[in-house]
């Protein structure tokens, strides 16, 4: 047994934390392709109201000397030490929908106990599902959606998202040792690894934060305010397609993996939880007023109270 005693530390707002909430999770560190991982933990920081409920020890699980923390130098004299963190937040969504949310930099040490910490955070809150997100380079366009691996024991979110199902050895990540541990606690568990365009791995690719978004919205319920992303990632698209357009390298290349797409969906068709019957996309109308409805139902059950 590996002991997480002292690997973590609660703060006094834990004690108010009500039990049966999803746990959300993304750690920074590892193949984060396109910054996805990382994109999707600041939008959440940024966006929703947020407070730490534990606190992970960061002289026990970093390698300082692979990632270094940064601290400003103010002409002669030194200023702003950030240090590298990694906590568990109680966050609330766009709705007021509470959740988990696991952030910060991936561990570079002592794994299994900090697998260990997370399956005690897990028990001690009551955690009803658990659900993270981690994004690797693939030889796909930037012209068609993101597509995503699902892995765990949700076997819905499997059928309906999955793209892509190989039998194969990759290196690990820490959230994936803790997805198997729970596997074996019949724990409900799914992971999305993004698949994002290898050529545009090492940039900023707001639309893979907007599908890790999705991807968390479909398995919990969550609702997230994407706007802002999603205008950065058409702004983005745009500034991808111009330079396409001026080299034709980079347009057979694009052209080349279009084709090699195309082929295989044709092959592995997946039908989108979006569409009807005919497999036909809602208009932006369509899932405006459905929201709407939603949330007109979800004020009218506040305004009658729980029911008995």
């Amino acid at each position: 047994m590996h002991d997480p005693a002292g690997l973590y530390e609660l703060t006094p707002d834990a004690t108010s934390v009500p039990t049966g909430l999803p746990l959300v999770a993304g750690l920074t560190g590892f193949a984060d392709a396109g910054s996805a991982v990382t994109q999707f933990s600041d939008y959440l920081l940024d966006t929703l109201d947020t407070e730490v409920i534990a606190s992970f020890d960061a002289d026990a699980l970093l390698d300082y000397r692979a990632r270094r923390p940064t601290i400003y130098f103010d002409q002669d004299h030194l200023t702003d030490y950030q240090p590298a963190t990694l906590a568990l937040y109680l966050a609330t969504d766009e709705i007021g929908q509470q959740f988990l949310l696991l952030t910060g930099f991936e561990p570079d040490f002592q794994w299994e106990r900090f697998a260990a910490a997370v399956l005690q955070l897990i028990a001690r809150f009551g955690v009803t599902t658990t659900t993270w997100v981690h994004a690797i380079p693939m030889p796909v366009p930037h012209t068609r959606p993101i597509g995503v691996t699902v892995s765990g024991n949700r076997v819905e979110l499997i059928d309906a998202m999955s793209v892509w199902r190989p039998h194969t050895q990759v290196p690990s990540n820490a959230l994936h040792l803790v997805e198997y541990r729970l596997q074996q606690l019949e724990h409900a568990t799914a992971g999305f690894v993004l698949l994002v365009p290898h050529y545009l791995a090492d940039t900023e690719h707001p639309d893979a934060a907007v599908k890790a978004l999705e991807s968390i919205s479909a398995a919990t319920g969550m609702i997230f305010p994407t706007e802002r992303l999603r205008q950065e990632g058409r702004e983005f698209v745009a500034k991808i397609d111009a330079q396409v357009e001026t080299n034709q390298e980079l347009a057979r290349l694009v052209g080349t993996l279009e084709e090699r797409h195309d082929t295989y969906m044709e092959g592995n068709p997946l039908r989108s939880p979006l569409t009807d019957e005919d497999g036909e996309l809602p208009s932006a109308d369509e899932i405006a007023e459905e929201l709407e409805n939603f949330l007109a139902i979800r004020r009218s059950g506040e305004a009658d109270g729980p029911a008995l």
